[in-house]
């Protein structure tokens, strides 16, 4: 399996220069930061989805197609934040029923493998969070990269990547690695700088309130 696929990297190298540039700028942005922007990113995506969904989908409920995206962008977005949690719950408990069925097939508990895996997918928030925005980043950036590259003229995308696909594997997997590291040591550094200021806002209320208080008399002077 190729990580870059070469049918979907011809379809992509198609696209402008402007828009090449835009993804590789948004998938670094998600590859570095996110966890930080995390809500934002999906309540973008929730939104985008729901829109592209209900322009496709609305005639056949009887909508016109422009109404039943813009209602279905809405709700999904402000709904996005709020099944976050009950999402993450059920993925992770889908996810460890796959592993354990692959893994010990004689072993039929599926019940028991999504309870917990899904109270794993809780308490690994933030860390499945991390990697799965590093990987996507790193994803958008291999694609918008190798496009904007072969339309630079600078190198055959497709050609290269059919040639490459384990190369390009183990760098993407490699990428997302250190992109995983980025956003824990970028949210390690924010929540250590919110804590020095906490830290002196607190120094600052102490010493305020150890000040002796002047007598009304002296105020004039």
């Amino acid at each position: 399996m190729h990580l870059v696929a070469p049918e979907i990297l011809a379809e992509t190298k198609e696209l402008s220069v402007g828009i090449l540039a835009t993804g590789a700028g948004v998938g670094v942005l998600l590859w570095s930061l996110g966890w930080r922007c995390h809500r934002f990113w999906l309540v973008l995506m929730c939104t985008l989805g729901a829109g592209v969904y209900g322009l496709a989908s609305g005639g056949s409920f009887g909508l016109q197609p422009l109404v039943a995206a813009l209602l279905l962008a809405v709700t999904a977005g402000v709904l996005a934040l709020t099944l976050m949690r009950l999402v993450a719950y059920a993925a992770g408990g889908i996810a460890a029923w796959m592993v354990i069925h692959a893994l010990a097939p004689l072993w039929d508990q599926p019940l028991l493998c999504f309870l917990a895996g899904g109270l794993i997918g809780l308490l690994l928030f933030r860390l499945w969070t991390m990697l799965l925005t590093s990987f996507l980043g790193t994803l958008l950036m291999a694609y918008a990269g190798l496009g904007l590259a072969d339309r630079l003229g600078k190198v055959d995308a497709v050609g290269w990547a059919s040639g490459q696909g384990v190369l390009l594997n183990w760098l993407c997997c490699g990428l997302a690695v250190l992109g995983l590291g980025v956003q824990f040591f970028l949210e390690r550094r924010r929540v250590n700088k919110l804590r020095e200021l906490e830290a002196e806002k607190r120094a600052a209320e102490e010493r305020s309130q150890r000040q002796p208080s002047r007598p009304w008399w002296r105020l004039a002077g």
